[in-house]
């Protein structure tokens, strides 16, 4: 360091130090979980948002929104486009409006679904993976239901995009068992944007036996349903209307396989699992639920739905675990032995 009279001391520095070396090359991941505030997490592909998990309490229950088609536009909507007690069709959520005699369904419960710890977020070059628990608390403060929901996205050619469900759920802790009793309405809805629904909108409602329409699918067996319709995209001169489409998978090792469909005309679509009677859930025998939800470009096609549907029911089912990696407290992997 060198004083010079009148200034202050200055310390000179070869110029070939102060170049800054280059980061190191670190890989890119084509997916993305990014948590945001009040227990919400970002799920993406190529830097844009697919759709958004909201685990926070501001909710009676979690859901998926928005759950973006192939043109960037949100192919679900929050709530029914002319009934405000519908409020509780909340995009794509899961829940039973009977376990064990409780309501956990409606907006007219005190009855709640709540998050209470994430398990992992897993960004990845195949696919993004959001692991959480779940607690259903009834009116008491109890735990009728403990719930590990495992989400995956990944995006397929032509710009189809997946989100894929696992729902794990078993009796609350210090509980040997719960019932969901027979009902229309659980355990997983999708509700449309309104330009895609039959009735407020130019959709059409398909199942995979070909059906069309509410009255020719509502309570039938089908392996998945698909809701297809026009969406508004672009902006000023460039607003014009595409068509696109969510398909819902049920999965062959899900029991009742094929589910029963309860689905109308103003956008909504829901598995009905209790549609024809209850079901006891064991604490020696989680009950495991998969599904997936195709958001799809173009009219739905039933070739390519039963593409989909034969690479869904290939692929093995999850499992959480706790991790071997450092700095990692859980793991999500898929089962070795293909189930």
């Amino acid at each position: 360091m060198r004083s010079i009279p009148g200034l202050w001391s200055v310390c000179l520095i070869p110029l070939g130090l102060l170049a800054q070396e280059a980061p190191e090359a670190i890989e890119i991941p084509r997916y993305e979980v990014v948590p945001l505030t009040d227990r919400a997490v970002s799920l993406r592909m190529d830097g844009q948002e697919f759709t958004r998990w909201h685990g926070g309490d501001s909710a009676p229950r979690p859901f998926f929104f928005p759950f973006n088609g192939p043109s960037g536009v949100s192919l679900t909507r929050m709530g029914h486009p002319g009934a405000p007690n519908h409020d509780h069709h909340r995009s794509i959520w899961f829940a039973s409006h009977d376990v064990d005699g409780i309501d956990f369904w409606s907006d007219q419960t005190d009855a709640r679904i709540r998050q209470t710890q994430w398990l992992v977020y897993e960004d990845g070059a195949a696919e993004g993976v959001l692991a959480t628990r779940l607690h259903w608390i009834d009116p008491d403060g109890g735990v009728r239901i403990e719930q590990d929901v495992v989400a995956a996205i990944r995006q397929r050619t032509g710009g189809t995009r997946e989100l894929e469900l696992q729902l794990t759920l078993r009796p609350g802790p210090g509980n040997q068992r719960v019932v969901l009793g027979q009902t229309n309405f659980g355990l997983l809805a999708v509700r449309v944007a309104k330009s895609i629904s039959g009735h407020f909108g130019g959709g059409r409602l398909t199942d995979s036996e070909g059906r069309v329409g509410e009255q020719a699918i509502f309570g039938q067996r089908a392996r998945w349903m698909d809701y297809s319709g026009p969406v508004i995209v672009g902006a000023g001169n460039e607003r014009r209307a595409e068509t696109e489409g969510i398909t819902v998978f049920d999965h062959p090792s899900n029991p009742r396989y094929p589910t029963r469909w309860h689905v109308r005309e103003d956008g909504w679509m829901g598995a009905s699992f209790c549609y024809d009677g209850p079901w006891t859930i064991d604490k020696s025998e989680p009950l495991r639920l998969r599904y997936l939800i195709v958001a799809h470009a173009g009219d739905y096609s039933p070739q390519a739905s039963a593409e989909w549907a034969e690479t869904f029911a290939a692929r093995a089912s999850w499992r959480i675990e706790r991790s071997t990696r450092p700095h990692r407290q859980f793991a999500v992997e898929r089962a070795e032995d293909g189930s």
